[in-house]
Formats: structure tokens, sequence, C-alpha cells
């Protein structure tokens, strides 16, 4: 089942006379109750986000009538095949689509950076994944135990690449998201490749909560001194000016990676 999950994406398919739905709230209601209609029949449901700009496109490269319910079937269809989803686990739609749409960004962001990585060569893509991964695993085994949440940034002169990774380590107990580490590694490989600048950042969750830092740029990973650390969250990025730190943070060396 693919959702229209915003008010943007909902007034742009009242357009076709075919859509019946004229509220964004009511639809979501209804959508809800369907889902738990088909749970309760036992039937196995994925949901998927419907993009009207990306359905308009997918009819004129098919030929089809955009303005019929068989459209949009096909075109639920073959998105539900290829594109994010989540299983339908009997939460409120509500609280399914912020997690629905964390996984259609995120595999955009994937798309984007492999793409990106691609153009710079096949061998030249795959060193700089392997670079990549690499780095990640020394991050994560430098950590140590307890709950940590990287991200990788890499601005680019269209957009910016951002990754995040929650990992938790208990002992020799390592929990982490593999869908998350692979957009983790492929958004760090594509800054490798290009030489562009960026970052990493590293969130320590404890008493008090730590913060260390690395610093990307031509193709390398350099870890920040606590000061540069410091300097970076404490600074506004569009104004340049000083913002006072966080209470109950602690500024530190990122680990060295070599």
């Amino acid at each position: 089942m693919a959702v229209l999950a915003d008010e943007r994406d909902f007034a742009a398919m009242r357009r076709y006379r075919s859509f019946g739905f004229d509220d964004h709230a009511t639809y979501l209601r209804q959508v809800d109750g369907l889902l738990r209609a088909l749970a309760a029949q036992g039937t196995h449901t994925n949901v998927t986000l419907f993009d009207p700009t990306d359905y308009e496109d997918y009819c004129t490269g098919l030929r089809l009538d955009p303005d019929t319910p068989a459209s949009r079937t096909r075109y639920t269809a073959d998105v539900a095949s290829a594109g994010a989803r989540l299983v339908y686990d009997g939460r409120p739609l509500t609280r399914l689509l912020p997690d629905l749409v964390h996984e259609a960004e995120q595999q955009a962001t994937w798309e984007y950076a492999a793409a990106l990585l691609a153009r710079t060569g096949a061998d030249n893509g795959r060193t700089a994944f392997s670079h990549a991964s690499r780095l990640l695993r020394t991050l994560v085994e430098a950590a140590g135990p307890g709950t940590h949440h990287f991200v990788c940034s890499v601005p680019l002169p269209d957009t910016t690449l951002t990754a995040a990774l929650h990992t938790t380590r208990d002992h020799d107990r390592l929990s982490l998201g593999e869908a998350s580490a692979l957009v983790f590694s492929t958004v760090l490989a594509a800054g490798l490749a290009t030489g562009a600048s960026g970052g990493i950042v590293l969130r320590t969750t404890g008493t008090p909560d730590t913060v260390r830092g690395w610093l990307l740029r031509d193709g390398r990973l350099r870890p920040l001194t606590a000061s540069e650390v410091f300097a970076a969250y404490c600074t506004d990025p569009l104004t340049g000016e000083p913002v006072p730190p966080e209470p109950g943070v602690e500024y530190e060396a990122g680990h060295p990676l070599e």
C-alpha cells in the first residue's frame, strides 16, 4: 500500500478526478483502518510512500493515464518492489509514517552517494568503499562499550549528504543497523573518492555525554582536537557567531584512526 504522507503530496493528487478524497486527515484515518482490517484478516502488507511527481513521470514513461485507479495500483506495485517500504506491524499510521519517511530518505541518500561513487570509476569506487568500511570499523571499535551516535556529513555543490548510525556495545556484543552502516560507509566513501570536505561527529551517551569529531578533507579523515570539536559545536554554521556550549556535554579529541 502506497501512502501520501504529507499535505503537499495529498494536494497534488486532488487534481485527478478519480482520486476520491478531500481531506488529508480523513484519508489517513481511512488508510489506517484499511491496514488494520487487512492485518485482522491475516494479510501481510508492505507500506511505501506515494510520490505524485514520480507517479506522473512513471505514467508519462509508460503512456498510462494517471487519472485512473489502475495506473495508481500499477505504480504502487512497482514502487513497493524497488523502493523504500516497511512491513505493517499494527502501529497507528501516524507512528509508522515517520519511520517510513526516514527509510525513504536513507535509501535516496544511499542511491545518490552510490551514483556519485560510481562516477569516480569502478576501481576508485571499490577502493574508497573498502577504505570507508575500514574507517567505520575503526571508529566503532575505538568508541568502546556504550551507546553511540555517529553522523557523517559531506557538503556538495548541489546538496549535502548526511548519514547517521546508532550503535550499542556491551563488552563484546555490538548492535547496529546493517542498512544504516551501508549508507554511512557509502556516504563516507563518496566523500573520500571525490575529495569533498566534510566530517564525522560521534556523540556518546553517558554522564556526561561526550562529543568527538573528525575532519574529512582531500580524501583523508583527520581527528579533531578537543578545542576544534568545541569550536565546531559552539559556532553557528550559518552566521559564524559563537553559541553557548550544551550543558552536560564534554568535548574530546577524536580517536586516532591509524
